[in-house]
């Protein structure tokens, strides 16, 4: 296991090789994704791909950045191991508090703009297990262990009969460098954090909630995160159908805002609530941040660098984020002037927002940036982190040639 002792950026760069490696070796693999266009559909707009639609996609691949890592087993399975018969219960409500239905929620109908949800066989996986674990569900049971007045041990049924919520929330890799893919956003499922940690009790020195995985791993958070507002579960579905093995079957946590190195444990074993300074996550020790908030940021889909749009209108598409307050304004700089694009839809402040700019665009060479604003007042930072140890920061900027 000696990827497990790399940092996340050189992490990343194995798991790139490797699956770059197996593509080659499996013909019968997925395709490549065809080349984003910057073509827009005028005044139409199709409906949100709901968790039900994009699960049809499957659950049979995960995948590290755009590379395609299989789960092991028979083609055409879905990846399930000993959950393949698990059938989720309805939620009963979404986090957080909504006042629409998520399956009003429209997408922009602009071509290579990424989705609102991601589809499972398209999530981003970033881990230190290069063998995905098989749990057994009849032997497998969740621990809340530590600080706490009652220690529980919880069966997957014992899960599945709690009240079950959903939570769109987008999830980030603190690898994710400005304008990279290593981030996505899935509905969740499953039990609220809050809920299983009042059951076990939690003692006022419980300040970390450490969640540790069937192989070993750990990464720990404030207690204060399953409290404060922000959606946070042990979640067993993601999309509309139990976890993919390769995204954590058959519980993992979930917590809205915060890089997966210090919240989302997947393959989830025990959560074990600590003092904040007794122990560290695993990333923490290998020098990474022991706070690890979701740094405000944005991307470019539309137009890709290489393209060459015509002169005339050009769209300019993309997505931002800002965890916990959300999305309220998006700036698109082009030849140094910002100019205020227009928004899709929002659901949540845990979860990316769509936007475009309509340019009416010269020929010539052109560069362009994007920033974006926060519900609560900040602004992107163009700054680019000399020292990333907690997540990368810039504007991310693209080149693009009209003719």
């Amino acid at each position: 296991m000696i990827y497990a002792v790399l940092s996340p950026d050189h992490r990343e760069a194995l798991f790139r090789g490797l699956t770059t490696r197996m593509d080659e070796q499996q013909p019968d693999g997925p395709s490549p994704s065809p080349p984003r266009s910057n073509k827009r559909v005028a005044g139409t707009r199709r409906s949100f791909l709901r968790w039900t639609g994009v699960a049809a996609a499957g659950a049979a691949v995960a995948v590290v950045g755009t590379k395609v890592l299989t789960s092991g087993g028979a083609k055409g399975t879905t990846g399930l191991g000993a959950g393949s018969g698990v059938t989720l219960p309805s939620p009963a409500s979404t986090l957080p508090a909504q006042t629409r239905s998520l399956s009003s929620v429209t997408d922009l109908e602009i071509n290579g703009l990424t989705p609102l949800i991601t589809p499972n066989a398209e999530f981003f996986r970033i881990d230190t297990a290069l063998s995905v674990p098989n749990v057994d569900l009849n032997a497998w049971r969740l621990k809340i262990k530590g600080k706490v007045g009652t220690p529980l041990s919880i069966s997957y049924e014992e899960l599945l009969a709690m009240e079950q919520v959903e939570a769109p929330v987008t999830l980030a890799c603190v690898s994710n460098r400005v304008g990279d893919d290593l981030i996505g956003t899935a509905v969740w499922q499953g039990v609220e954090l809050r809920t299983l940690l009042d059951r076990a009790g939690v003692d006022p020195a419980g300040e970390q909630i450490l969640g540790i995985s069937v192989d070993g791993f750990t990464a720990g958070f404030p207690t204060a995160a399953a409290y404060d507002g922000r959606s946070a579960l042990v979640a067993i579905g993601m999309n509309g159908v139990p976890l993919p093995r390769e995204n954590g079957f058959p519980a993992r946590l979930i917590v809205e805002g915060l890089y997966g190195y210090v919240s989302s444990t997947k393959w989830l074993d025990s959560i074990q609530l600590t003092g904040w300074s007794e122990v560290n996550g695993y990333w923490i020790d290998q020098g990474w941040a022991k706070n690890g908030p979701i740094k405000l940021s944005s991307r470019i889909d539309v137009p890709q660098e290489e393209t060459k749009p015509a002169e005339g209108i050009v769209t300019i598409a993309g997505v931002a984020w800002a965890p916990n307050s959300g999305v309220s304004q998006v700036d698109v700089q082009i030849n140094g002037e910002w100019n205020k694009a227009e928004l899709g839809d929002s659901i949540s402040g845990g979860m990316w927002r769509q936007w475009f700019y309509d340019w009416d665009a010269p020929k010539g060479s052109h560069e362009i940036a994007v920033r974006c604003h926060s519900a609560d007042g900040q602004v992107q930072t163009g700054e680019p982190t000399p020292r990333p140890i907690d997540g990368y920061t810039g504007w991310h900027k693209r080149t693009v040639t009209v003719v």
